[in-house]
Formats: C-alpha cells, structure tokens, sequence
C-alpha cells in the first residue's frame, strides 16, 4: 500500500515537473492568446464582455480537447510529423507578428467598426462574429501550445503524455481567460472605484482607468515579440532536427561566448532577441508572398472596390 502511494506520489510529480516546464516554454504563445482576446470585446457593451469572454473559453476548452486527441494519435502512430507541423505553426506565428510590424509602420487602422457603426451597435450577430473570430484564432494558438507543450515532454509513457498535456490545457485556459476577463473588467472596476466617497480610492480608480489603455498597448506589444520570438526559435530547432543544422549552430557560436563572459541569462537574452529577428525575417518574407499571391491582392481590393461603391 504505501509503495503503491509513493509510487503514484512519484508520478504526480513527474507529471507536475513536466507540465511546469512545457507551461513554460509555451509561454510566449501564452502572452499572445491573452493579448490577442481582449481586442475581440472591445467596444461592446460591458454587460455583454464577461459572457463573450466565457462563451470563447468554452470554445477554447473544445479547441484543446481537439488538438489534444489529434496530436496523441500522431505521436503513436506518425510521430514524425511533429516537427513538420511545428514548424508550420512557428511559421504562422512570424507571419502574424511581421504582419502586425508592418501594419503598425503603415498606420492600419483596426477594424472593428463596420459599416460605420460602432460594435456596440450592430446586434447579436456581431457579437457572435466576434466570438467566432476568437475561438479560430485560439485554436491555431492552442494547437501551438499544445505542440510546444508536446515536444518538451520528451519520451514519457502515453499516459504521462496524455495527463500533461489535459493539465497544461486546463491551466493555461483559465489563465488566459480568467486574466483576459480581469484586464477587460478592470476600466469598470476603476469607474466604481472613482465613483467612491474616499479620495484614495477615488484616485486609484482614475489611475485604473487611465492606465488601461496603456496596459492593452503593451500587451499587444510584448505578445507580437512573444510570436516573433516563440516562432522564429521554434522555426531554428526545428530545421536543425530536420538536419540543416547551420542557422542554429550559427546562433549557438553567438550565444555560447555571451554565456561564458556574462552568464546564462545574459545568453537567453541574446538568443530569444536574434530568434525573434529571424522569426521577425521569415515572417516578411511569408508576408510578402502571401499579399502578393491572387487570393492576397483580393482581399486587400475589396475594401477599396466598396469604398469605390459607396
């Protein structure tokens, strides 16, 4: 019996030390699910934020479930396409962030307003939209941290696997929406807050709400870096296991005489800057092809053939 508790004892913490350390490399994407979801809410009435915000974490739990089953079958029965597929959600990562770069330098505007109205007012079947929107967009990201989450397990039992990746998925999901409904509610925390009879507390309600604009900046910010960064490293592992070595040990011989001078974090710097450059480089060249393909110039037409319209 009590061989048999520490036995199970053991296998918690393996599963809990091996769920903690794909967390982790997986945070990058992380950072970004969480930046990207406010945007999808905005602009709505706050009375409709908190339930499109769970009506897309229960998307988001089906979408992990999904991935979950998908990526336990190909690792017993084809686990070489792993890389492959990893690369491709690497590559999707760089080009949505070089793709947010470049917007940001063309001063593209964000869309949320159609038609000329404001979100708020354009009925349930924007809202549904929207909430659409978010649960597509997640699944690519959950795909991704799922894969990260995958690859960092290494070579554990089936099982091991399986529990893992259910506990890195539960977890990063009410992370990421538990935060995302925080950051979204917080301007009408600090209205009522501001509305209160005590000037503290009026004044930290001003603060709140002042500085909610800034903090959804720096989120959209800091999750572009995470993709650039996440994926252009993903991108360099991935080559180097599919045989073409050269880029990474390239930024090996850079790193590796920072880590002797200055330190391993000093390297981590270092490594996770010239990754996100790289990520930030393929995910240009993806950008170009792709607005420069067919389906790309119709799609960048058709706002002006309605414009033209109107």
């Amino acid at each position: 019996m009590a061989g048999g508790l520490a036995a199970l004892l053991d296998d918690v913490a393996v599963i809990a030390k091996m769920a903690s350390a794909a967390g982790t490399k997986a945070v990058g994407v992380i950072i970004d699910d969480a930046a990207v979801t406010p945007r999808y809410v905005t602009g709505f009435h706050p009375s409709r934020e908190l339930p499109m915000i769970w009506k897309i974490a229960k998307g988001s739990f089906i979408n992990k479930a999904i991935v979950i089953a998908a990526l336990m079958a190909l690792s017993e029965f084809a686990p070489w396409i792993l890389t492959p597929l990893l690369m491709l959600g690497g590559a999707y990562l760089v080009y949505e962030g070089a793709e947010k770069v470049w917007e940001f330098f063309r001063g593209k505007p964000d869309g949320h307003a159609q038609g000329g109205k404001p979100v708020s007012e354009q009925g349930p079947e924007q809202e549904a939209k929207m909430v659409r929107g978010a649960i597509t967009t997640d699944f690519v990201l959950s795909a991704e941290i799922m894969m990260i989450s995958l690859n960092e397990i290494g070579e554990a039992t089936f099982w091991q696997r399986l529990i893992t990746l259910i506990v890195v998925g539960i977890g990063i999901t009410v992370l990421v929406y538990g935060v995302v409904a925080l950051i979204v509610k917080m301007d009408d925390i600090g209205l009522q807050m501001a509305k209160g009879e005590r000037e503290g507390s009026q004044k930290f309600g001003r603060f709140l709400v002042n500085a909610m604009p800034h903090v959804l900046t720096t989120l959209q910010v800091v999750g572009v870096v995470a993709m650039l960064w996440v994926g252009g490293h993903i991108l360099l592992n991935g080559t180097s296991e599919l045989g073409w070595t050269a880029p990474y040990n390239l930024l090996h011989t850079i790193t590796d005489p920072v880590a002797e001078a200055a330190g391993g974090f000093a390297a981590w710097v270092v490594d996770t800057l010239l990754s996100a450059v790289i990520g930030f480089l393929v995910g240009s060249v993806l950008v170009g092809i792709l607005h420069f393909t067919p389906l790309g110039h119709k799609d960048h037409a058709e706002p002006a053939e309605e414009t033209a319209a109107h």
